[in-house]
């Protein structure tokens, strides 16, 4: 069961700081399943300048002020296609309560209804189980294995692929 007191939402300006600080109090807890991070990316002026990335949407998942999360739509890609990537991680102290799987649900929504797209897609380390475990949970069904898929930890990483299908409603006509 969610706590009603923890909140999905899009993340603006002002939680940057709170990024930056969830962040670096998650350091050693993402660096399994995370790229390599430059110093720019734990500054306020970094965590903007990702909110203002073309073809993103960056949700937080906040327990009052403080953020202790991340979900994210990346990629989007609108046309025929329709489609996006979905991430998403959930500070270490804060592991169990069903948060990761309450950020992608409310990002697939926003993919759905908001953006109108047809698909959202999302990968994991092959031995990521726990995030296979929420990918399924939300619909997800894994649809292939990319070898060395994505530089994660140092290295070059192997990835299982899964998708979810929202809608076969057509595009909007250009």
């Amino acid at each position: 069961m969610i706590d009603e007191k923890f909140e999905v939402r899009p993340a603006t300006p002002d939680d940057a700081a709170a990024l930056v600080a969830a962040h670096l109090r998650n350091k050693e807890h993402l660096r399994a399943t995370d790229p390599a991070r430059s110093d720019a990316f734990y500054t306020v002026e970094g965590q903007i300048a990702r909110m203002n990335e073309h073809g993103t949407a960056r949700w937080v998942i906040t327990d009052g002020d403080k953020v202790i999360g991340r979900a994210d739509l990346s990629g989007i890609v609108l046309g025929p296609f329709r489609t996006a990537c979905l991430g998403y991680w959930v500070d270490g102290e804060y592991l169990g309560r069903g948060l990761a799987v309450q950020a992608a649900e409310a990002m697939l929504a926003h993919a759905k209804d908001d953006l109108g797209l047809h698909r959202v897609e999302a990968s994991t380390l092959t031995d990521n189980e726990a995030s296979q475990r929420v990918l399924t949970k939300c619909g997800f069904e894994k649809i292939g294995f990319a070898p060395t898929y994505l530089h994660i930890n140092g290295a070059w990483r192997d990835h299982f692929i899964f998708q979810r299908i929202l809608h076969d409603d057509p595009p909007p006509l250009s």
